[in-house]
């Protein structure tokens, strides 16, 4: 039985919290597992409380680049005090949309490169924010053994997607490569053992999802455009993805 991974979703956001036990059905039954990543210090914690509901629940805590602000100790204790429950590091990362100024700059390189060490140290892999970034984000990861990390919504060029396979890290593609056709392209050029797929919801799609905020279940349909551009069955792409993500996850 194959089973489908969301490599990147809040689930722990408000958005989805009255929902939230039709949601664990639905993955129950559309065999879906998900990463579910964090934004700061509180929504870790919820995240690790909804991953005491369902086993389907892979939880990822961490400080978002927009909650960089947020002490890092906070954090840096939940991680050491919960090392062997959580599945990964993440969303961690770089974006100059949430900088004012160069102690901003500064305090976003210090949380980032702090949980990469904790990344690190308890061997986890890494869900990275790298969002107008990607150069700089990739230029830090030299310096940590970090080959289980993954570039969710990958939106680099070529040459950038290139760097990124040498270096061994996964890139993730969602429901917006449905209708895009420069994702599809990248999708295209990407190495078939470093491909996987997200929703990051609870963020809208516009055109066929007329603004709907992403769904778990919008998986299927995302693996199947996959398949279509690449040329193989949705059977032949689940199997290969189910793959991919579990070398991620390191299991």
């Amino acid at each position: 039985m194959t089973w489908y991974f969301d490599s990147h979703i809040h689930l722990s956001d408000p958005a989805y919290a009255s929902d939230m036990q039709f949601i664990l059905k639905q993955m129950e039954y559309l065999k879906i597992k998900a990463c579910c990543v964090s934004m700061d210090y509180n929504n870790s914690l919820k995240t690790l409380e909804l991953a005491e509901k369902s086993d389907l629940v892979l939880p990822f805590i961490g400080i978002h680049p927009e909650c960089a602000s947020e002490e890092i100790e906070n954090i840096s204790k939940l991680i050491e005090d919960n090392y062997n429950r959580i599945s990964g590091i993440g969303e961690i990362g770089l974006d100059p949309t949430y900088v004012k100024n160069n102690d901003d700059i500064k305090k976003q390189n210090q949380v980032f490169e702090t949980l990469l060490s904790y990344a690190e140290k308890y061997n986890k892999p890494v869900s990275i924010h790298s969002r107008k970034s990607l150069d700089e984000v990739l230029q830090i990861m030299t310096s940590y053994n970090t080959k289980h990390a993954l570039l969710h919504w990958f939106d680099g060029s070529k040459k950038q997607l290139q760097r990124v396979m040498d270096m061994g890290f996964f890139v993730s593609y969602g429901p917006v490569m449905i209708y895009a056709s420069d994702k599809q392209t990248l999708l295209s050029k990407t190495n078939e053992s470093q491909i996987l797929v997200e929703t990051d919801g609870p963020v809208r799609f516009s055109r066929c999802f007329e603004m709907k905020s992403g769904q778990i279940s919008f998986i299927p349909s995302v693996i199947f455009c996959a398949s279509t551009i690449l040329g193989k069955s949705f059977d032949e792409m689940a199997s290969l993805l189910e793959k991919n993500s579990n070398s991620f996850l390191g299991i």
